[in-house]
């Protein structure tokens, strides 16, 4: 369920990315732990500028795992499987078409394209578990296998601490 971003979570954002968030409006995920993990953006940046990722993942021990993932070749073996599994392609792009969908409803870009390589490749696992999360199970599978595999990110706590004086 995607809650519109506060001030303060503006602010827990900042913290986990380490600067300001751009072109944020909701919060598409929670993490476990209460923080935001994934936030929606909007299809254009404040300037104007094209932003075709719709759901930015912002939690750094998520994105630490993603990046695990990444350099451990999940990748690459998960792009090879969208060669030769023709179920896994059609889910794939029906994940495509329903993120298009969701960004379209906010603004329409001149491009198609979306993050994470759908339809057609698998390029970025924290950009498709980023839209698993908001999406929820069943709608990105190769997200779904990023998330599933990325472990408890959140069992440490928060990552986002307050500032204390």
């Amino acid at each position: 369920m995607k809650e519109p971003v506060t001030p303060a979570e503006r602010e827990v954002v900042a913290r986990q990315l380490g600067r300001p968030p751009r072109a944020v409006h909701a919060v598409a995920h929670r993490c476990p732990c209460g923080q935001p993990d994934v936030v929606e953006t909007s299809p254009r940046l404040e300037d104007g500028t094209p932003f075709p990722t719709l759901y930015y993942l912002t939690c750094p021990r998520a994105n630490a795992a993603a990046s695990r993932l990444e350099s451990a070749g999940r990748m690459r073996e998960w792009q090879d499987e969208l060669a030769t599994d023709p179920e896994l392609a059609a889910r794939y792009r029906a994940a495509h078409e329903a993120y298009l969908a969701e960004r379209d409803a906010l603004g329409v870009l001149p491009t198609r394209n979306t993050a994470g390589g759908m339809p057609d490749r698998v390029k970025c696992l924290h950009a498709l578990a980023g839209h698993a999360l908001a999406a929820g199970p069943g709608v990105n599978p190769i997200g779904d296998r990023a998330v599933a595999e990325m472990g408890e990110w959140w069992a440490n706590g928060p990552c986002a601490q307050e500032d204390r004086p």
